[in-house]
Formats: structure tokens, sequence, C-alpha cells
């Protein structure tokens, strides 16, 4: 293969990933206003939506996976769609116990899938801009996992609203990598 095909697949690559990452930030964005709105409301719809998330997530990653190389090279999107499959099952199950369980749920795939995201990103970096945005929600996405864990314990019930913060934060790190490959891309087709 010559320098030009190459670049082509590059390129290719590349605005598949700035696609991705919108997908991403809309998703969420929907996500987060539906549970800032419906699901502070609705027991039903909390559950629906705390269930969707991971879910949601789980084939995001396969997706991912899939268009990235396959097993070989998506590992770490691999297993973080098991990861996210296994939290939307504990979801199901913390829902018939108690709420503070469904944030402690959260708090362990946040600190998991955070990881597997770092992971993916410093995997990326060498080859696809705005990898640093994606290192740092990884990063992010595991402290927010920790915090989770604390306040599963913490006397009050905890809401919806806690892991829709951590949503939407999660939606702007998509925002601005999806939006770092448009301006790059841009300035490269202008060149």
């Amino acid at each position: 293969m010559n320098e030009r095909q190459m670049s082509g697949i590059a390129a290719r690559d590349e605005r598949w990933l700035m696609r991705y990452y919108f997908v991403r930030t809309a998703f969420s964005a929907l996500w987060v206003a539906l549970a800032f709105s419906v699901g502070q409301r609705s027991p039903e719809a909390t559950a629906v939506l705390l269930f969707v998330y991971p879910a949601w997530d789980a084939l995001a990653n396969y997706f991912d996976m899939s268009r990235s190389g396959g097993m070989t090279e998506g590992r770490t999107q691999a297993i973080n769609a098991v990861i996210s499959v296994a939290a939307a099952v504990a979801v199901i199950v913390a829902l018939n116990a108690r709420m503070h369980w469904v944030l402690g749920v959260f708090g362990v795939w946040a600190i998991l899938s955070g990881l597997l995201q770092l992971g993916t990103a410093v995997r990326r970096w060498n080859r696809f801009a705005a990898q640093w945005a994606m290192a740092l929600s990884g990063a992010q996405s595991a402290l927010a996992g920790a915090y989770f864990i604390v306040q599963a314990r913490a006397p009050t019930p905890p809401a919806i609203s806690r892991v829709a913060a951590y949503a939407a934060v999660g939606a702007i790190y998509f925002l601005v990598s999806a939006l770092w490959l448009y301006v790059r891309r841009l300035r490269r087709e202008t060149a």
C-alpha cells in the first residue's frame, strides 16, 4: 500500500471517529435532558434511563471496536462493552434492591469503563488527534466512580441527577474531541 492510500485510510478512519464522537455527544445530551426531566418525576423512567445508559455504552464500544480493527486492536473497547453489559444487568438487580446500590453499580462501572477509555485514548494517541480529551474523560470517569461509591453510602437516597451530571461532563469531552477532529479536518482540506 502506498503513502497516498494509507493517508486516505487514515483520513477515513478519523472522519468515522469524529462522527462517532458526535453521536456519543448527542446520545448523552438527550439522555441528560431526559434524566433531568422525566427521570425526576417518574420512577419507571428513572429505572429505564439508568439501564439504558450502560447498555448504550456497551453498544457504542462494540461498534467502536468493530470499526477500529476488531478484537485484535480494540481489546479495551471489547472489554468495556462486556463490562457495560454487566453494569446494565447489575443496574436491574440493584433497582430491585435499593437505589443506593444503583449508585454503587454506577461507581464501579465508571471506574472500570473510565480506565478502559483512558487505555483506548493512549493507544490511539499517535494515530488520532483529540485523544487528550478522551484520556481526561477516562480519568475523570474513574474519579467520579470513586465518588459515586462514597455517595452510595450516604444517608440520603441518591438521585438520577448525580448520574446525569456525570453523563453531561462525558458529553462535553466527546464534543470537544469531535470538534477538535472536525477543525483539524477543515484545516487539512484548506491547506
